[in-house]
């Protein structure tokens, strides 16, 4: 999926530009306010090829950067930036890998004077169904429901990316949609920043 040259014509588009990223080594969700998202993920050029925490170690810092580079690419210069933080009782391979991953983009960000906010994985669902123990796919199809302009096409990394993007854009005060108050509590359970000129 690629930014389209001009956003949709689909309420809440437009200013203020915010990202929502979803970190991942294989699939990094990105969704822009201005109504497109993409799934980078390192991809393998044959089926029997390793994944990438499988590489040997100079290899795999090599495409760990490299997609990374891509993903700094994807982001540009938003107006602001949401993150899901880290699921730490998350388990299987790939948790070094995964880390580095998540400290690199947030670095990018925080040197790039991109504010950040961020949600953790069960706030991020909470926003998207009202329910922060909703599955995935309970989240994919409430974005389809509530944001139709932001073509997923079923991924969930991308419907977790645009739920990011989505709160971010209520928090700032510009909402894409009208959410429900259940739903909007996911906002006060985040971590958000403090913007340029804002008062106490």
């Amino acid at each position: 999926m690629t930014a389209p040259e001009t956003p949709p014509t689909g309420s809440g588009l437009g200013r203020p530009v915010v990202i929502g990223i979803d970190p991942s080594l294989t699939g990094t969700g990105i969704a822009s306010s201005n109504g497109w998202c993409e799934v980078i993920g390192y991809k393998r050029a044959r089926a029997k090829d390793p994944g990438i925490t499988q590489l040997p170690h100079a290899e795999r810092l090599t495409a760990m950067r490299d997609l990374h580079a891509q993903v700094r690419k994807a982001i540009g210069c938003p107006d602001l930036a949401v993150m899901e933080l880290p699921a730490p009782s998350r388990s299987g391979g790939g948790a070094h890998e995964r880390g580095w991953f998540w400290w690199e983009t947030y670095h990018y960000l925080m040197s790039s004077y991109i504010p950040v906010g961020l949600l953790t994985p069960n706030a991020r669902a909470l926003y998207a169904t009202g329910k922060g123990t909703a599955p995935k796919g309970a989240v994919v199809d409430a974005v389809a429901r509530r944001f139709p302009d932001w073509a997923t096409e079923g991924n969930d990394n991308a419907a977790d990316a645009v739920t990011l993007m989505a709160a971010g854009r209520d928090w700032l005060g510009h909402p894409i949609t009208d959410m429900p108050k259940t739903h909007r509590a996911a906002l006060d359970k985040a971590t958000w920043p403090t913007l340029p000129g804002a008062t106490a």
